[in-house]
């Protein structure tokens, strides 16, 4: 048996894109330059409003020049079909659901990269050990040990990538969720909606909040959007939580950089966040600028 766990993703769907415009049609909508995809494979990406705020976080999928699969949060699969469908118009694309052909689900593990390549994937981390893979719904799942979607999304935290939900959706400007630190934004494809807040919030510096990593021995549930207040005073958003491997849990929230001192506390206290929360920080595996 390969060394590998198995994590079903069934929060996770598909959504089929296809049409001889399919790539130049996602070049205008999403955050990513999506000439690249045929070469990488796979690529992140978010989806924004006209404000620059992240409706959905968005995987690419490559299956032919004409076909590009989507994969993101089923609960958000209605609202991106139905957005994207808006903006075709005269466009030789077709947005369609496609959650009933394809399986989403993950493997972990050193033979992992060996699996995923003869199938649709996309590495989660830079070492190729965990792996998203898409596949028909026929096919055979893989022979691995069976791990739980809360271990997932706690590697998913550990790693910085942010999970955008309906409580979330259009509530922080790209780069609050860290995306241009983790390749999810090209700022020399051109326009794409919201291109224009983003540019400018890169280019004049204008980010004074971004989404770290916390442990909290609170047993509570935090959920996504929920406000809270952390112990050195800063309000912040969850963003994603998950249970540690012992007891409490992690969490990302996008908050002040504690580097911006008290001065900057001070801002984000004028409004009280409830309830208190007593946590520590911890490292993202990426630098964030102060």
């Amino acid at each position: 048996m390969p060394d590998l766990t198995f994590t079903q993703l069934d929060d996770l769907t598909v959504l089929d894109a296809r049409g001889a415009e399919v790539i130049k049609f996602l070049q205008g909508q999403v955050s990513h330059d999506v000439t690249l995809l045929s070469g990488r494979g796979g690529l992140l990406a978010a989806l924004n409003n006209p404000q620059g705020r992240v409706l959905a976080v968005l995987r690419l999928l490559h299956v032919a020049q004409d076909h590009v699969l989507i994969v993101l949060p089923a609960e958000l699969a209605v609202m991106v079909q139905q957005l994207l469908t808006k903006y075709v118009l005269r466009a030789k694309v077709k947005i369609t659901e496609a959650g009933t052909m394809w399986r989403v689900y993950g493997i972990t593990g050193p033979d992992a990269e060996a699996a995923a390549a003869t199938r649709l994937c996309m590495a989660m981390d830079a070492s190729g050990w965990r792996q998203m893979i898409v596949a028909p719904r026929g096919e055979a799942l893989p022979e691995a040990e069976p791990a739980s979607r809360d271990s997932w999304r706690l590697n998913d935290i550990e790693a910085g990538l942010p999970e955008v939900l309906t409580a979330t959706s259009g509530s922080f400007v790209a780069q609050m969720l860290n995306l241009d630190l983790i390749d999810a934004i090209s700022l020399t494809k051109g326009c794409y909606t919201g291109q224009e807040v983003i540019a400018r919030a890169h280019y004049r510096g204008q980010v004074k909040r971004r989404m770290q990593r916390f442990f909290t021995e609170s047993t509570r549930e935090l959920g996504p959007g929920e406000r809270v207040q952390l112990g050195d005073g800063r309000s912040a958003q969850i963003v994603m939580a998950a249970p540690a491997e012992e007891e409490g849990q992690q969490f990302l929230a996008v908050t002040q950089l504690a580097a911006q001192g008290a001065e900057g506390f001070a801002e984000s206290t004028q409004t009280t966040a409830t309830p208190a929360l007593n946590c520590i920080a911890l490292p993202l595996p990426y630098a964030t600028p102060l």
